[in-house]
């Protein structure tokens, strides 16, 4: 007999081997966001912003531009 501990386990006998049950298949779980459907709010509350404040630097752009022009 040797000292390795992982020779002494033996295999259980066949009765005390639990039956397999069938394994149900498995429903994959429904999105929180439908991403085709719904547009995420963050997003477009940052994309509005980002255009609004796009639009007021061109604007103000526009405006130093213009006043510069009139001063010759």
């Amino acid at each position: 007999m040797s000292d390795n501990p992982v020779d002494a386990v033996q295999e259980p006998s066949p009765e005390e081997v639990q039956p397999v049950h069938p394994v149900q298949p498995v429903q994959p779980a429904k999105s929180v966001m439908d991403e085709e459907r719904n547009f995420p709010r963050g997003l477009a509350i940052r994309l509005f912003a980002y255009l609004v404040a796009g639009h007021v630097l061109a604007g103000f752009l526009y405006l130093l531009f213009e006043a510069g022009a009139g001063g010759r």
